[in-house]
């Protein structure tokens, strides 16, 4: 594991949640769904975020469902547990997200 990562306990999970509106905590993930106008904007957005992803190696579960995506994030290798990352990269999801 990468030193910068922090695993966090369920109270941090909770309190971090509350700076980032939308967010919820269900197993052993943080998640949210946003939804856009149709199809191709929820591609177009996948494309702007995902060189984030790709720069941290921090790349969420991403579920389409024609005009809408559910993140879900967690880290895979460390044992699908919620760290400071993923709180990272769903603020960054937000940040974009209010950009287009």
């Amino acid at each position: 594991m990468r030193p910068d990562i922090q695993v966090l306990n369920p109270k941090e999970i909770n309190e971090k949640l509350k700076e980032i509106p939308g967010w919820k905590y269900k197993e052993n993930k943080i998640e949210k769904e946003f939804q856009f106008k149709e199809f191709l904007e929820v591609l177009a957005f996948l494309v702007k975020i995902s060189p984030f992803f790709e720069k941290n190696d921090h790349h969420p579960d991403m579920h389409i469902y024609y005009s809408k995506v559910l993140f879900q994030l967690t880290r895979w290798d460390i044992g699908g547990k919620v760290t400071n990352m993923d709180f990272i990269t769903a603020s960054e999801i937000e940040r974009v997200f209010k950009g287009v």
